[in-house]
């Protein structure tokens, strides 16, 4: 398939509600998360964004979604949540048959994307996250001032989102895209208006405001790129900057933009395209860089039998399927893995898997 023409596909989420999600291109799987502003269909047609999508989907089988209230989404749900968020995720890389691949998000998307890093690190080989953040306006600790300004942009919205009001539009599309042309703006305009109704944009905007993911960004083990405008209006560069230091070994990269969503005839956007694709082409190597080294150790006093059941452990197979690969019972498979577990000091099969694959295990049969 194509980069610009996709499948569009429907799964259910664990509260009922419809997602909507789509797969185009060939590759190694890369999931992209949604913002509050996104639409399967629209995105690939306007010039703000499918400059991007063509870009991630160049060697890959690109994975996107459109958030519960939005886009194909079900727009009538009640709860939208940074939980449900993360769990939706969940939903539709589960739909979509991933077991494990790279990640990418943006705004409140790249902060789902950490959470989901973080609680998953079987499945996440690499994150790369721009224009994102690890907390939301209302956790920044910027007083009276920063309150006042949030509260501004839920009334803004209230009054005028899905209209064509010029001050509507010059608030929201200038931190955006300050630097984007009169045609640009119009089709970012008209973007907001058919994601989300004026209703939906305020909980966004209110659920938006109260993330914050420092601690999980702290637990995220795999290899991430962290990219931000340095004049960003929508999210300051400074919390770029704290996304990266807070995740471990995060390389952080700077755009000479002032762009949220970073315009293709802009200078910023070839320097992006490079690093993107130097660190998607590195080699799936899950964990801390440097921190597999000391692994070895770890696995050093298992028997053959155990190093069998934990290179099969470390490719994601279940109990059942190392039983029948290894023709023990399932009852044996068990006791292998609480040994394992118990002479490696790991105290979850996800830790295991991380950890022997930084061990090496695990390295020959991987699959998304």
């Amino acid at each position: 398939m194509s980069a610009g023409r996709q499948a569009i596909r429907f799964t259910t989420g664990a509260d009922g509600v419809r997602l909507a999600y789509a797969v185009s291109g060939n590759g190694p799987p890369l999931v992209k998360t949604p913002t509050w502003i996104t639409h399967l269909e629209y995105d690939w047609k306007s010039p703000v964004s499918r400059h991007w999508l063509a870009e991630l989907n160049r060697q890959h089988a690109l994975v996107r979604y459109d958030a519960r209230g939005s886009g194909l989404s079900d727009w009538e749900v009640e709860d939208i949540s940074f939980e449900k968020w993360v769990g939706d995720l969940e939903t539709v890389v589960d739909a979509a048959g991933l077991r494990r691949f790279a990640l990418t998000g943006t705004s409140q998307g790249a902060a789902v994307a950490i959470a989901f890093a973080a609680r998953h690190p079987e499945r996440v080989s690499r994150l790369v996250l721009w224009g994102g953040f690890c907390r939301g306006m209302l956790r920044r600790n910027g007083g009276p001032a920063l309150v006042e300004k949030a509260q501004m942009f839920v009334k803004l919205a209230e009054m005028g989102w899905g209209t064509e009001d010029p001050a509507f539009v010059q608030v929201f599309t200038s931190q955006f895209i300050p630097g984007g042309t009169a045609e640009q703006w119009r089709w970012f305009s008209e973007k907001m208006r058919i994601s989300t109704s004026p209703h939906n944009a305020v909980r966004f905007m209110r659920a938006v405001y109260e993330i914050d993911v420092c601690d999980l960004a702290r637990q995220v083990r795999c290899p991430t790129l962290v990219v931000h405008s340095r004049r960003d209006a929508r999210i300051p560069y400074e919390e770029g900057k704290l996304t990266a230091a807070l995740i471990p070994g995060a390389e952080f990269l700077t755009l000479e933009s002032a762009n949220h969503v970073v315009l293709e005839d802009e200078p910023a956007w070839a320097h992006l395209v490079d690093e993107l694709r130097r660190f998607l082409a590195l080699p799936d190597e899950p964990g801390l860089t440097g921190a597999g080294e000391h692994q070895h150790e770890r696995f050093g006093g298992l028997s053959e039998r155990e190093r069998q059941v934990c290179e099969l452990v470390a490719q994601g197979l279940g109990n059942e399927e190392i039983s029948q690969r290894l023709f023990l019972s399932p009852k044996t498979v068990r006791n292998h893995i609480t040994s394992i577990f118990a002479k490696t000091g790991v105290s979850s099969r996800a830790q295991a898997i991380v950890l022997a694959r930084e061990a090496g295990f695990g390295h020959s049969s991987r699959s998304a």
